[in-house]
């Protein structure tokens, strides 16, 4: 089966970007494809790449970014929730004259194009937060 994942929350609001996560290595485990995960709303939070939570807490952004590493899943934030939260790519600050750049390894920015492509593309489209 081919899912699509789409993660609402931040890391530190709620449980729910990692139990994505969790499904996402079952579903892999289990010989599922996932075509894509798609952070919005404040799922965006997931990928800054300068999140340095305590040594004994997960380290979210970290796994996610190993997981697009290891299995090539695209990594997809939400082009206008980063820019509200402040979420910027190397491109982007550059178009808008500043110098972040602050996007974690594996993910990368898009619109809502490839959340509807990602709907139509999978099997089943799942919603966590």
């Amino acid at each position: 089966m081919k899912f699509a994942i789409q993660v609402n929350t931040s890391p530190y609001q709620s449980n729910a970007g990692h139990t994505a996560y969790q499904f996402i290595n079952v579903a892999l485990a289990q010989g599922h494809e996932v075509f894509r995960v798609f952070f919005y709303h404040d799922g965006v939070y997931q990928a800054f790449k300068y999140a340095t939570p305590p040594d004994d807490e997960l380290q979210f952004t970290s796994q996610w970014s190993e997981l697009a590493r290891r299995y090539h899943i695209d990594l997809v934030v939400c082009i206008s929730a980063a820019q509200r939260r402040g979420l910027l790519c190397s491109d982007e600050a550059k178009r808008q004259g500043k110098q972040d750049d602050d996007l974690a390894e594996g993910f990368r920015i898009s619109g809502l194009g490839q959340l509807v492509e990602a709907t139509l593309e999978a099997d089943r489209f799942i919603v966590f937060g």
